[in-house]
This record gives C-alpha cells, sequence and structure tokens, in this order.
C-alpha cells in the first residue's frame, strides 16, 4: 500500500483515477467528503485543501469556517467500479485549523486522544 504521496501519485496515474474523495466524519459520525479533481492531487496529498467547517453539522461557527483535510496516506484505496470519466481514488481524513493545528472537534483526532490515553 503507497503511503508516500508519489506513491499514490504514481498508483493514481497507473489504476486511471481521475477523482480524489477526500473523506471524514461529522460530529454523529456520518461519512462526509470533498471530491476532487486529479489536476488538484498534489495539494490534496499535501493537506493544502480546505472545506467550510460552519456547513459541518457541530464543527464551527460561521466566523471560524475555514478548515484544513489533512489526509492519512496509508488509507489511500481505489474504489472498484469504474466511472464515464475513470476510478475515483479515496483518502480518509483529520481535520485541523487553518493554522494547522487539530481540531478538537475531529473524530479521528478525538480517537487518537483516546487510544493514546488507554
Amino acid at each position: 500500500m503507497p503511503t508516500k504521496p508519489q506513491e499514490i501519485l504514481a498508483q493514481a496515474k497507473d489504476r486511471n483515477v481521475h477523482f480524489m474523495r477526500l473523506q471524514f466524519t461529522d460530529i454523529d459520525g456520518i461519512i462526509k467528503n470533498v471530491e476532487l479533481p486529479e489536476s488538484q492531487f498534489d495539494k490534496a496529498l499535501d493537506g493544502q485543501i480546505m472545506f467550510d467547517g460552519s456547513s459541518i453539522e457541530g464543527f464551527t461557527r460561521i466566523e471560524e469556517s475555514d478548515m484544513l483535510l489533512v489526509p492519512d496516506l496509508e488509507t489511500f484505496q481505489v474504489f472498484p467500479w469504474d466511472t464515464p470519466y475513470g476510478k475515483v481514488g479515496r483518502l480518509v481524513c483529520d481535520i485541523a485549523n487553518t493554522d494547522g493545528s487539530a481540531f478538537a472537534g475531529c473524530p479521528r483526532t478525538a480517537l487518537k486522544r483516546v487510544v493514546e490515553r488507554a
């Protein structure tokens, strides 16, 4: 399984991946995602993709809405089905504040804290 950005990009190219879903969960555990075209893969792998956190129930207020999607490179997978536009890959992401610090309301971050404490 690829774990470096250049390995993921190479595998995406080899497997005809034209779209990438950056997946995360909301506070209720419902999967959300931001889908990007191939031209944005480099930015996605560098954790430079932002989204509006105020549009996700329980995340932030409108004044603090910009949030970063930080991909866990070990979670890269290519969905097994084809689309008319090529395949779709996915990465599971942590949520970060715009300064790069972990977002306290990110369920993955909360799980990591609990596992570390245990």
